[in-house]
């Protein structure tokens, strides 16, 4: 079969490694715009970077679903469309290119968590398990037939990025799997429940705002959540100093109860020094390392020895 590989970032590359190394013919990558990003403000990375090592053609339509975008996709002759993180919806003529139309590879356990951020919101939540769905494509958005699906499950330190890696392994294999499926015959697809839908949408900055009125549990999974973006932030706010920003990197559910604190306070420990903060509930939450702003990362321990913590010192938003 002749393979178009639809995709952006590093959930689709070992998709689209894995179908460069399989005995079908990848015919081109159709993947976003170059965007300047890193210290160099480097265009030429990732999957585009992948494909001209092979030598594969690149299209990079602003919207593929533009008449051009369409004939750009016609060119290529695909049989088959294999989507991971491509970042638009695909439109009915553009799903009609190819005889075999499309298959999504979706970093959750459909029918949950439709949309652009399935594996943070899946944490945020305190999902225990996620996985990989392989649907064929519909021009609703993730609510196409099931032709694969397979559980991992979350490990209760987790971040967002170090999940993301592992999912993107199995959405490779399950899509070559898949593609192999579609190669000898029809497959049948298994309809997902809409009742039992739900939404992972596109994450911005403010989520990353950590919410301390939520309990520990809550506030921990949030900061796992949120990395590697939009990273999980607060502000430590002291009497007649400026709030200081601080991301939170890492976070555990402390022991012991917070009673007679608010949510955001400082609570005092007596065994040792510890960055211990009031979360909603009477629950409080230990906090292991923090970046202040324009500074390193560091141990809470080190960060402490630099600020000294005093009776009402408090975390939240940055304007109270």
């Amino acid at each position: 079969m002749r393979l178009v590989m639809m995709g952006t970032g590093t959930f689709a590359e070992p998709t689209f490694k894995a179908l460069l190394a399989g005995r079908h013919q990848v015919v081109g990558l159709v993947t976003n715009p170059d965007r300047p990003s890193g210290r160099d403000r480097s265009m030429l990375r990732g999957m585009k970077q992948v494909a001209l090592e092979h030598n594969i053609p690149v299209f990079q339509p602003e919207s593929i679903n533009t008449p051009e975008g369409v004939a750009g996709l016609q060119a290529f002759q695909p049989d088959l469309l294999v989507v991971a993180a491509y970042g638009q919806i695909l439109s009915r003529d553009v799903l009609a290119v190819p005889p075999l139309g499309g298959i999504n590879v979706h970093a959750s356990l459909l029918p949950k968590y439709r949309g652009a951020a399935p594996i943070a919101w899946a944490i945020y939540h305190g999902e225990r398990q996620t996985g990989v769905t392989i649907i064929r494509m519909s021009v609703q958005l993730d609510a196409g037939d099931m032709l694969a699906q397979e559980a991992i499950d979350i490990g209760p330190q987790e971040t967002t990025g170090e999940l993301e890696a592992r999912l993107a392994q199995l959405g490779a294999r399950l899509a070559v799997e898949t593609v192999e499926k579609l190669a000898a015959g029809p497959v049948q697809g298994q309809p997902q429940d809409k009742t039992q839908a739900t939404k992972a949408p596109k994450l911005t900055k403010e989520h990353g705002a950590i919410d301390w009125t939520r309990p520990a549990a809550a506030v921990c999974n949030q900061i796992r959540a949120m990395q590697p973006w939009p990273t999980p932030y607060t502000y430590l706010h002291r009497a007649g100093q400026p709030p200081v920003r601080l991301i939170v990197l890492q976070a555990s559910p402390a022991q012991a109860d917070a009673r007679g604190h608010a949510p955001g306070e400082l609570v005092p420990t007596e065994d040792q020094p510890a960055f211990r903060v009031a979360a909603g509930g009477n629950t409080a939450v230990d906090i292991a390392s923090v970046q202040p702003a324009g500074k390193r990362a560091m141990r809470a321990e080190e960060f402490l020895r630099g600020h000294r913590l005093q009776p009402g010192d408090r975390l939240g938003p940055e304007t109270p």
